[in-house]
C-alpha cells in the first residue's frame, strides 16, 4: 500500500501517516526558503554546543537554548519556549555555524536572553502541531473575508499557528 505523504514547503519537511497511523515527520533541508548551508559541519567548537536554529513556517527562524543536555541534531522536532505556551519547529543548524548566524544578527551570547528548547518532539506534540497547522488556509481565507467585509486596506498574504495552537500570526500588508 502506499503510504500517505505530504509535502510541507512552508516548513521545509514531508509528513506521512504510516499503516498502523503512526505520524512521520521528516526534514528536507532542500525544501526550505532562507536554507543555510553548514559549511562547517564536522568542526567541534563546545562553546556552541549548546546553540541550535530552529526553523518554523517560511522564513521564520530563532536561535534557542539546549540547557537540558538533551542530543539534539539537525532535523529533529524540538518543542521550544514561545511567547505564550510552545512552539514547534525543527532544527536546521547546529554547532559553530550558529555562531555566525548570531553575529550576523548582532547578537551577543553574553547578554542575549535565549528562548530554551524544551525537548524533542513527541508523538503526541507532532499530532498537535499538524492539527493546528490544518486551520491555517481556512483562518486566512476567513480572515481575507473579514477584512474585506470591514473595507479595510489590507491583504492577509499568509497565517501560522502556533505548534500547541494556542496563537495564531496573521501575515498582511
Amino acid at each position: 500500500m502506499i503510504e500517505n505523504k505530504e509535502f510541507d514547503c512552508s516548513r521545509g519537511c514531508t509528513v506521512e501517516r504510516k499503516e498502523d497511523g503512526e505520524l512521520k515527520c521528516t526534514y528536507r533541508s532542500g525544501c526550505c526558503k532562507l536554507e543555510v548551508f553548514n559549511y562547517l559541519k564536522g568542526v567541534n567548537q563546545e562553546q556552541y554546543d549548546k546553540y541550535f536554529e530552529v526553523r518554523f513556517k517560511n522564513t521564520r527562524k530563532g536561535i534557542y537554548i539546549n540547557d537540558s543536555g538533551q542530543s539534539i541534531k539537525t532535523g529533529d522536532k524540538v518543542v521550544v519556549e514561545a511567547a505564550t505556551g510552545h512552539d514547534l519547529g525543527i532544527v536546521t543548524l547546529e554547532g559553530p555555524i550558529v555562531a555566525a548566524q548570531m553575529a550576523a544578527k548582532h547578537i551577543n551570547p553574553e547578554e542575549f536572553e535565549f528562548r530554551k528548547i524544551y525537548r524533542k518532539a513527541k508523538p503526541l506534540d507532532i499530532e498537535k502541531w499538524r492539527e493546528a497547522t490544518a486551520r491555517e488556509q481556512e483562518t486566512m481565507i476567513r480572515a481575507r473575508q473579514l477584512a474585506a467585509n470591514l473595507s479595510l486596506e489590507m491583504k492577509i498574504g499568509d497565517v501560522e499557528f502556533q505548534g500547541d495552537g494556542t496563537k495564531a500570526i496573521f501575515y498582511y500588508i
